[in-house]
Order: structure tokens, then sequence, then C-alpha cells
């Protein structure tokens, strides 16, 4: 039986705000499509994974006030949350992490199929971010 998708992207932020990025591998298709603002199309679950991965040593972030929007059909989502994170570890490019909090709202846009995650697609202002880490 597959789930409906608020249960989907509930299920994907719980797994989120845990730190267990096999749940959130779970919520995805094999080859979904994750796009991330000022980044490039990692597609895959593959790639999805190592960017969990990765995330996971370079900051800590736990999401709060989400809100689910999800379409009649159930093929399309969005939420709308805020980023309260830790740069823990530098990331190429960006301000050397010295463990800087920060609270960043942001928002994702998803495709589902079959009760999956397809597509994911987050926003945020970087610009923002570097100004909180940055002082």
């Amino acid at each position: 039986m597959t789930q409906t998708a608020r249960e989907t992207i509930t299920a994907y932020y719980a797994a989120f705000n845990a730190e267990n990025p096999a749940g959130m591998l779970a919520c995805v298709t094999d080859t979904v499509e994750h796009r991330v603002n000022e980044g490039g199309i990692r597609r895959g679950a593959a790639k999805f994974a190592e960017f969990c991965a990765h995330m996971g040593v370079s900051y800590r972030e736990h999401l709060q006030d989400i809100e689910i929007f999800v379409n009649d059909t159930g093929t399309r989502a969005a939420a709308e949350f805020v980023v309260h994170g830790a740069y823990l570890k530098t990331d190429p490019g960006l301000p050397e992490a010295q463990g800087q909090r920060y609270i960043l709202p942001a928002g994702s846009f998803f495709d589902l199929k079959d009760g999956k995650i397809s597509r994911i697609t987050t926003f945020y202002n970087l610009n923002d971010w570097i100004a909180q880490v940055s002082k």
C-alpha cells in the first residue's frame, strides 16, 4: 500500500530531523532528482545518499515550523520551514566553519510517484546564510 503524499513528506522530514539518512532514502525513488538552489542537479538515490552523508558531516540542522501543502492528486507537494543549524565543517567556496549557528527560512517542492518522492527542489537565501555564518 502506498502512502499519501502528505504522509511521505511528513516521514521524509521526520527522518531529516532524526538525522536518519536511511529513513530519508526510504521516501525517495531510485531515480529521484535532487535540486538545490545555487547548485546542480543530483540524479538517483546514490547521489542523494552522498549529499546526505556530506550534509551530516558539515552541518547539523533541525527543521521547525514545517507546513506541508499537497495538490488534490497527491503528485505534487510543497513545504515551508525554518532551518535551525550549525555550520560544522567548511564547504569549498563558503566561509570557514567554526560551529556558527544560523536560522534560515526555506522551502521545498516535490513531485511524487507511487507514494515516493521523485523530485526535491529546495530553496533558501544563500546570501542570508553567508551573512549569518560570517559574523
